[in-house]
C-alpha cells in the first residue's frame, strides 16, 4: 500500500512540474517602447528586423510600426483577423527588445504578447464571425502579368545589394500616384486618396495574401499562375472590392486595377466564418515611457 501511495505522489508532482513548466510566462531581457516621432507631411520609414532567424537573434527592432501590427505578429494572425478600434491601426511606436539567447520564434512570439500587455495592458478573446471570401482567377482575355527579372548574380557589379529596410524615394507621377524606384521591396503608399502598390518579385499567392488585407477579407489564389512577377498596381483608395467598368473615368477601383493593368479578377465565392482576436481595451500610451 505504501509503495502505491508514493507512486501516486510522484505522479501527482510530476503533473504538477509539467503544468508549470508549460505555464511559464516568457519576456524579453530588457524591452524600450515609445511611441513614434511626429512627422509632418511626406514619407516615413517603416521597419523591424532582429529576433530569432535573422542576422541579430538577440536584439529586436522597429520603427514606426503599429500596434497592430504588432497585435498580429505577436499572435499570429492571418489578413483581416484583428478586430481593433481605429488608433491601433494609426498608432506608430519605435521598440528596442533584448532577446534571451537560444529563444525560438514561437517563444520571442510569447515575449512580444508579455510585452503588450504589459506596457499597454492588452486585453483580447476570441470570437468565430462571418468572413466573406474572394477568388483571384484570370481574367478573360489572358493575364497581362510581367515575368520578374533574374536575380542578379552576388558579384555582379562592385556595388552592394539594395538594403530593402533603407529608406525609400517617393514621387508622384503624372496623375498623381506615388512612384518608387525601382527593385524597392514591399512597398505602397497612398496620396490623396490615389494608391501605388509595387512588388519587384511577387507569386500570384502572395498577391492574394496582399489583397485579403486590402478588401478585409479572404482572397484564395485561383489563378493557376506559377513563378514570380513585378507587381504594379494603382487604384483610388476603395474600402471595399467593387464590380465596375475598368474604364471608368472617376478612377479604378482596387478590382478595376486589377483586371486593367494585370489581367486578373476578383471574384467573391462564398461567406464563410473565421477566428478574430478582439481587442477589449489598450493604452494609448506605454507604461514606462
Amino acid at each position: 500500500m505504501m509503495s502505491v501511495t508514493k507512486a501516486l505522489l510522484a505522479g501527482a508532482l510530476l503533473i504538477s512540474a509539467c503544468y508549470a513548466q508549460t505555464t511559464v510566462r516568457l519576456e524579453f531581457e530588457a524591452a524600450s517602447v515609445k511611441p513614434s516621432p511626429q512627422v509632418a507631411g511626406g514619407p516615413i520609414s517603416m521597419f523591424c528586423r532582429g529576433g530569432p532567424g535573422s542576422a541579430d537573434p538577440g536584439l529586436f527592432r522597429c520603427e514606426n510600426f503599429s500596434l497592430a501590427n504588432l497585435i498580429n505578429w505577436a499572435y499570429g494572425l492571418g489578413a483581416n483577423q484583428l478586430s481593433a478600434p481605429d488608433w491601433v491601426s494609426r498608432a506608430n511606436f519605435d521598440i528596442n527588445a533584448k532577446v534571451p539567447k537560444g529563444a525560438t520564434y514561437d517563444e520571442f512570439r510569447s515575449m512580444l504578447q508579455s510585452m503588450l500587455v504589459d506596457r499597454f495592458k492588452l486585453e483580447v478573446h476570441h470570437e468565430t464571425r462571418e468572413s466573406a471570401e474572394y477568388r483571384l482567377t484570370v481574367a478573360k482575355g489572358g493575364s497581362k502579368l510581367k515575368p520578374a527579372a533574374s536575380k542578379p548574380p552576388a558579384d555582379a557589379s562592385g556595388d552592394a545589394p539594395p538594403d530593402p529596410d533603407a529608406p525609400k524615394a517617393f514621387h508622384r507621377d503624372a496623375a498623381g500616384y506615388p512612384t518608387f524606384s525601382k527593385g524597392a521591396f514591399g512597398t505602397s503608399s497612398t496620396f490623396d486618396g490615389r494608391t501605388t502598390m509595387y512588388e519587384p518579385r511577387m507569386t500570384m499567392h502572395w498577391l492574394a495574401t496582399r489583397l485579403s488585407g486590402l478588401v478585409h477579407a479572404t482572397v484564395n489564389d485561383a489563378t493557376g499562375v506559377e513563378g514570380e512577377y513585378e507587381i504594379t498596381l494603382h487604384w483610388i483608395l476603395d474600402p471595399a472590392p467593387a464590380a465596375g467598368s475598368p474604364d471608368d473615368v472617376s478612377g479604378p477601383t482596387l478590382v478595376q486595377a486589377l483586371q486593367k493593368e494585370l489581367g486578373l479578377r476578383l471574384e467573391k465565392t462564398a461567406n464563410g466564418t473565421k477566428d478574430v482576436l478582439v481587442v477589449d481595451h489598450a493604452e494609448k500610451v506605454p507604461t514606462g515611457y
